[in-house]
C-alpha cells in the first residue's frame, strides 16, 4: 500500500522572498489597504493598533533584527526543502488557501481539489512585484507563465474517496483563461521544488471568507480521511503532506502561534478545537492548513525547526513564520 513518509508545515508569506528593506516598504501599506485584526479578534485601524502597541515593538524592527530574521527564514526554507527531497516522495499532497486569485464570491468552495494533468502558474496580484523595481530580488516569483505536473489519476481517486467519506469536494480540472494557481501553491513550486519536479495534489481550503470557512475540527477530520485514503492505494507510493500558510498575520500574535505549535507537538486534536475561533480570521485563518496536515501525520514524530516573528512595524504588523516537519 501507499505510505505517508513526511509531513511539512511552512509559512508562505511574501516576506520569505523579500529582502528586509522591502518588509519596511510593505509596512507602509498596513495603514491604508489592509484590514487589521488585533490579538483580541477585533477589526481596528492601524492608528488604533499603534496606540495600543507595546513600545518595545519599536526595537523589533531594528535593521539587525530584520536581517537576522531574514537569514533564519532562508535557513528554514532550506531545511524543509532538504527534508522533502531526502524523503523521495512520489506524490506531494499540499494544502493551501486562496486570496481571490482563483475563487471569488460567485463561487467560493469550502473544500476543493485540483485534478487536471498540469496546474498553471501565472503572476497574479499576490505574486506580481508591487514595489519599486530596484527592491526586487532574485528570490521573488518569476514573471513568466509555466505549468507543473499534477498526479491527476490519484487526485481524482482522492476526490472520489473523500466524497465517499462524507466530504463534499469541489474540483477543478483547469482554471479560467488568464488565471493561475494560488500563491500558497506557487510558493511551494518556486521555493521548495527547486531540485526537480514532484507530482502534486493541490487541495484548497477556504480559510478566509465567511460564511463557509472550514472549521478546525473539519480540517483535522479531512487530514485523517486523506491518510486513510492514501493507505488504501494499491501502488507502493511514497507520499508527502504539506501545509502552506500562516502563521499569524497581518498582526503578529505570538501567543496564538505558540498555542498551535504546542498543540502540534502534543498531537492532541482537542487542542486544535480549543484554538479561539474569533482569532482565526484574516491571515490567522491559515492555521487551518496546519491542522489539516496534522490530521494526516499525527501518527508521526513532530520536529520543530523554527519560529520567527517577523515584525515590520512598531504597531506589531508582520507575519509569524514557522517551519516544522513530521517523520
Amino acid at each position: 500500500m501507499a505510505e505517508i513518509v513526511l509531513g511539512i508545515g511552512t509559512s508562505h508569506s511574501p516576506i520569505l522572498s523579500m529582502e528586509p528593506v522591502a518588509w519596511v516598504v510593505r509596512a507602509q501599506t498596513d495603514g491604508s489597504v489592509r484590514k487589521l485584526i488585533d490579538n483580541a479578534g477585533r477589526m481596528v485601524s492601524y492608528d488604533e493598533l499603534l496606540a495600543a502597541a507595546d513600545p518595545k515593538l519599536e526595537g523589533e524592527i531594528a535593521e539587525d533584527k530584520l536581517q537576522a530574521r531574514h537569514a533564519a527564514n532562508q535557513r528554514g526554507i532550506a531545511a524543509i526543502r532538504e527534508a522533502l527531497y531526502a524523503a523521495k516522495p512520489d506524490v506531494l499532497i499540499m494544502f493551501g488557501d486562496d486570496h481571490m486569485e482563483v475563487y471569488h464570491h460567485d463561487n467560493m468552495p469550502s473544500l476543493g481539489i485540483y485534478t487536471g494533468e498540469t496546474i498553471k502558474y501565472t503572476p497574479n496580484r499576490v505574486t506580481k512585484w508591487p514595489y519599486a523595481p530596484e527592491l526586487r530580488t532574485s528570490l521573488w516569483y518569476p514573471t513568466e507563465d509555466s505549468d507543473y505536473p499534477v498526479a491527476a489519476p490519484l487526485a481524482r481517486r482522492l476526490a472520489e474517496d473523500l466524497c465517499e467519506k462524507g466530504f463534499d469536494m469541489a474540483y477543478s480540472q483547469k482554471y479560467q483563461a488568464g488565471v493561475g494557481m494560488s500563491h500558497s501553491f506557487a510558493y511551494v513550486y518556486h521555493r521548495l521544488l527547486t531540485k526537480g519536479p514532484i507530482p502534486t495534489i493541490p487541495i484548497h481550503l477556504n480559510t478566509y471568507f465567511p460564511p463557509n470557512q472550514v472549521t478546525p475540527r473539519r480540517c483535522y477530520e479531512l487530514g485523517r480521511a486523506i491518510r486513510a485514503s492514501v493507505e488504501s492505494w494499491d501502488p507502493k507510493l511514497r507520499v508527502a503532506i504539506l501545509a502552506s500558510g500562516g502563521l499569524s498575520h497581518f498582526v503578529i500574535d505570538e501567543a496564538l502561534d505558540r498555542q498551535l505549535l504546542d498543540a502540534l507537538g502534543a498531537r492532541d486534536p482537542r487542542r486544535y478545537e480549543a484554538l479561539p475561533r474569533h482569532r482565526l480570521n484574516s491571515g490567522n485563518s491559515e492555521l487551518r492548513m496546519w491542522i489539516a496536515a496534522a490530521g494526516a501525520v499525527d501518527h508521526m514524530r513532530f520536529n520543530f525547526i523554527d519560529y520567527i516573528p517577523c515584525y515590520r512595524s512598531p504597531a506589531g504588523t508582520g507575519c509569524g513564520i514557522a517551519f516544522v516537519t513530521w517523520h
